[in-house]
């Protein structure tokens, strides 16, 4: 077998070796890194792979750390736990609860509603769903609400952060983008190719973060005026009614504040998405503080959660990279170039086939790993077909939300599982999930058909 053949064979062997480590429960970081050094000296072995590669990595660990773009990473997860642990958002759904309770369906509008707005202010997904889930579910339950409903809406809502900016799947999106297309825009021979930027994404990213909002919404509405029953009103008494506009004024307004100086500043072109973090995480240090909740028990659970999270995301990273070097050195990237140009159906069948092996990929894996695993491998290729690199990246944000959601390793599951009542069947979690995942496949295809809702706002702003 000639050597070319040989290493697109063995690269694409690791790929699914990789999967199967993952499948088998080891963590992903070191599933990556070591299946990747095995498989590299297999083909050092065999003559496909020179091990020299692997002195390029410090730099590239170096450029990582060193990246001012990825020091937001950090600080808006630094943000969303402090609105977290000091009880913000768990006040917010309590108003917003209060605000809807009247209608059908009342409480369920109020979670999507608040789920969007902690998507706007914080992007963690985990401590989104814990606080909905242990706020919402039990009233939702009280007031005679359909568990399948229930969970399905926070669960929903819960994973809004992965779309809707600061989101921090489109910070490291951004990033990665931003370098493949200068790649491949000067092998075409562009040397003064247009930047792509973390600020682009968001931009892009804001109008199908609010079309998901819509949609679930729309079923919501659907389902209550179909089914009342299952989602039925919660009158106010009247001392709750008396304090309700106080409520809205202390409650709803200053994150709706912090969540405008944040987003806007960077759309606006004012800051950079670091710096607008830093804004927002001092931000919701302030806000806390004017509670009475800023404390050095509250602020020291908050850096230990923040750096956990960030460190988590930034080891499965560095094995990624790993994994990348052994993969596009052995011939991989030809192999999927390949396989990609040769579809029937041109551009939009290999953006289709991307988008598929994506939303597979989800039911066994998370968010962050698909795209340090399949970004660097795809995207080089479907730039090169001339996909405009803003509306990848937000249908990848968009497919990949449905990550946290789909069974078996859907971690919005997980999360409500863990504090949702033990009497609740875990069964009635994994059908509540099932028409917003229908949702779900719904956004991407509007995305498919109408390109302009993710391109639109970004050329505006851009002039």
């Amino acid at each position: 077998m000639d050597p070319v053949t040989l290493g697109e064979l063995l690269s694409g062997l690791m790929f699914f070796g990789i999967i199967g480590f993952l499948l088998l429960g080891f963590p992903v970081a070191f599933s990556l890194a070591g299946v990747s050094l095995g498989f590299g000296a297999l083909g050092w072995a065999l003559g496909v792979f020179d091990p020299s590669n692997f002195g390029s990595l410090p730099n590239r660990y170096i450029g990582f750390m060193t990246n001012e773009v990825l020091v937001a990473v950090p600080l808006f997860i630094f943000m969303g736990v402090m609105l977290e642990r000091s009880q913000i958002a768990e006040q917010l759904l309590l108003t917003m609860g209060k605000l809807f309770g009247n209608l059908r369906g009342g409480l369920g509008m109020s979670v999507i509603i608040v789920g969007a707005m902690l998507a706007a202010s914080t992007g963690v997904v985990g401590a989104t769903v814990v606080t909905m889930g242990l706020i919402s579910l039990p009233a939702m339950l009280r007031a005679g609400y359909d568990p399948k409903i229930s969970t399905g809406v926070i669960c929903a809502s819960g994973t809004l952060g992965q779309i809707i900016p600061p989101s921090t799947v489109l910070i490291f999106m951004g990033d990665m983008l931003s370098g493949i297309n200068s790649q491949v825009q000067m092998a075409q021979g562009n040397f003064a190719p247009v930047p792509v930027s973390v600020g682009d994404l968001f931009a892009g990213a804001l109008l199908p973060g609010l079309l998901l909002v819509g949609l679930y919404l729309a079923y919501t509405i659907f389902k209550a005026i179909t089914d009342p029953e299952a989602m039925p009103a919660t009158p106010l008494d009247p001392a709750e009614r008396a304090t309700l506009g106080r409520d809205i004024m202390v409650a709803l307004v200053p994150p709706l504040l912090l969540i405008m100086a944040v987003l806007g500043s960077i759309l606006g072109g004012i800051a950079t998405p670091t710096e607008a973090a830093s804004v927002g995480a001092v931000g919701a240090m302030i806000l806390a503080a004017l509670r009475w909740r800023l404390s050095f028990s509250i602020l020291r659970q908050t850096v230990i959660s923040t750096a956990t999270i960030t460190s988590m995301v930034f080891i499965i990273l560095l094995g990624a990279s790993v994994f990348s070097v052994v993969f596009r050195l052995m011939g991989g990237d030809n192999l999927v170039h390949e396989f990609l140009s040769n579809l029937p159906g041109g551009t939009l069948a290999a953006v289709a086939v991307v988008m598929g092996i994506m939303f597979l990929l989800g039911f066994i894996l998370d968010t962050f790993e698909i795209i340090f695993i399949v970004i660097p491998i795809t995207a080089p290729v479907l730039l090169a077909l001339d996909v405009d690199p803003v509306w990848l990246g937000v249908l990848v944000g968009v497919n990949l939300q449905t990550s946290f959601l789909t069974p078996p390793f859907g971690f919005a599951l997980f999360y409500l599982r863990g504090v949702a009542p033990a009497e609740m069947p875990t069964s009635a979690i994994y059908k509540g999930i099932i028409p917003f995942v229908i949702l779900q496949v719904v956004a991407i295809a509007l995305l498919f058909a109408f390109p302009g809702i993710v391109t639109w706002l970004p050329r505006l702003i851009a002039g």
